[in-house]
């Protein structure tokens, strides 16, 4: 007689997918009060996370791993704040379960509508990041979903840490405390197994570098929702207004240069350069930004011996796809919208790209034919988030075509199922022969 001995995934796997229809049956108060509890547990553990947190950023060191890394790495008091507020704004928000978003009548008398329903099991698959413990994990309580949550082992004392008090916040409120399950283990095989589980993790969703998202979509057999990198582009039309381009180039830019909606390539129209792009390089080279020139703009920063000190390059083709994540642009001059449509189309990743004009035209051509998941008029693309966009956290950004484009939040957490209400009518008005009900008789 043979035993069947489960893995530590399988295990993982089947104790969330135990209480999938409890969690869709869950009132919406008995989700906010778990996450409001979560909130008031987790302000009064600082001292536990912060205790867990400096074992991490120690092993972190430990390793050689960049100061990019372990500043991303450290909660401190103001994180642990963000991360209050996180719980809280989701627990303000209108739950998306069970809301019916369209009701039409068929000429049979048939109504038809469509549902928002849970994803199902949530597998999010991140790095060095511990706050995205509990934004993940919010946005799945509040949605009803189940998650499971794989961090990165730089951070597993935190994550563990945060994990045991939304655990604790689901058990005093009636909350199901096996809908968030924690991979506390550092192999990749128990990742790579998850993501073979074809009809037992119904949507896997990597947050991190390139390279982890790659070997993600190319290793699983579950559908994956994804963005590789985000090449995020800004076009100073000749209609801009020069005084907002500056501000939004340095804004999307330089204040905060290593994340995914920080602008990658600038591109300027020919009309405007000799009056916007020295000043610009000025501004830019003074807050340490490398510019990686086509030979139109190079040449003016060449001849002008004020932007002596701005360190500019010739750009190379590849530089012009790259998600340089620190502090460097890449600049393109063109001679239309048109062409700086197709120049982002060709090199952008779809995922947020702005326009700097006046010309109200223009900006809808643009919003309409640009395709990226967030497309900006007179903004810095630096506000492609879910907590900047009003939806609470978000689970990533998705530059997939897919129910889910850019910011996923509560919505996007859930999928639209068709619901009918009818009143005997059939198909074609083929029912019993009623030969045959008359024999039943």
């Amino acid at each position: 007689m043979s035993i069947e001995v489960k893995s530590y995934a399988e295990e993982k796997v089947e104790r969330v997918r135990r209480v999938l229809r409890e969690l869709v049956a869950l009132k919406t108060e008995v989700k906010n009060r778990a996450l409001l509890t979560a909130a008031e547990l987790i302000n009064g553990k600082r001292s536990f996370i912060k205790e867990e947190n400096a074992k991490d950023v120690e092993y972190a060191k430990s390793i050689g791993l960049s100061s990019a890394v372990i500043d991303r790495l450290v909660l401190n008091d103001k994180r642990i704040d963000g991360i209050i507020k996180v719980l809280k704004d989701v627990a303000s928000l209108p739950d998306p379960v069970g809301e019916i978003t369209r009701m039409w009548t068929l000429p049979n008398g048939l109504k038809v509508g469509r549902m928002r329903v849970p994803l199902g099991v949530i597998f999010i698959i991140y790095e060095a990041r511990p706050n995205v413990t509990v934004e993940a994990a919010s946005l799945c309580m509040k949605s009803s979903n189940a998650v499971i949550l794989r961090g990165g082992k730089e951070a597993i004392n935190s994550n563990r840490a945060l994990v045991s008090i939304l655990k604790e916040a689901s058990r005093e409120v009636g909350f199901p405390e096996d809908a968030i399950e924690f991979i506390d283990r550092p192999e990749r095989e128990i990742v790579w197994e998850l993501l073979q589980m074809e009809g037992k993790i119904d949507v896997a969703i990597p947050r991190g570098g390139e390279s982890l998202i790659r070997a993600v979509a190319e290793k699983a057999k579950v559908p994956v929702i994804k963005h590789y990198k985000g090449v995020c582009n800004i076009y100073v039309d000749e209609e801009a207004d020069l005084s907002k381009a500056y501000h939004i180039v340095y804004n999307a830019k330089v204040q905060r240069p290593s994340v995914c909606n920080a602008v990658e390539n600038l591109i300027i129209h020919r009309r405007i350069l000799r009056d916007f792009f020295p000043r610009m390089a000025y501004i830019l080279g003074k807050a340490g930004v490398e510019l990686r020139c086509d030979e139109e703009s190079l040449s003016l920063i060449k001849s002008d011996p004020r932007l002596s000190f701005v360190k500019a390059t010739p750009a190379r083709e590849e530089d012009y796809y790259e998600e340089f994540l620190d502090l460097i642009l890449a600049v393109k001059v063109v001679g239309s919208l048109e062409e700086a449509i197709e120049f982002i189309e060709k090199y952008g990743s779809k995922h947020s790209d702005a326009i700097i004009t006046e010309n109200y035209t223009k900006a809808m051509k643009f919003l309409n034919e640009v395709d990226s998941a967030a497309v900006y008029v007179n903004a810095s693309t630096r506000f492609t988030d879910g907590n900047e966009f009003g939806l609470g956290a978000e689970m990533g950004i998705s530059t997939d075509k897919v129910h889910a484009r850019g910011p996923m939040a509560l919505e996007e957490l859930t999928i639209q199922k068709f619901i009918i209400f009818g009143n005997g009518q059939l198909r074609d008005n083929v029912g019993v022969p009623e030969e045959i009900m008359k024999e039943l008789l």
